[in-house]
């Protein structure tokens, strides 16, 4: 009974060991991951102010052309406002 006893021990202790290594496995893809993300996040970050800026941008040029020709109605002034009028406002700033 003793060497069963004793192989069932072993068998025991190699369940053990395997468990240990995959969840050592797992920790290391986890850590992987995330210090993957933090570099990936850091290259896209800059891109990213730059495009919400151009929107913003964007949005505030359509909104003076807008104010723009309610005014100019008065004057017979129209400025057209389509998706690329606005963008080119965007891009280039408000004057």
């Amino acid at each position: 009974m003793s060497k069963n006893n004793h192989k069932n021990k072993i068998r025991n202790w190699t369940k053990i060991e395997k468990v240990i290594v995959l969840e050592i496995n797992t920790v290391l893809v986890y850590v992987g991951c995330i210090i993957f993300l933090f570099i990936i996040c850091k290259y896209f970050i800059l891109p990213l102010k730059s495009i919400v800026k151009i929107i913003g941008n964007s949005v505030l040029g359509g909104i003076l052309i807008f104010i723009v020709n309610a005014i100019g109605t008065l004057l017979n002034f129209h400025v057209g406002l389509n998706i690329g009028t606005a963008l080119i406002t965007g891009v280039l700033g408000i004057p």
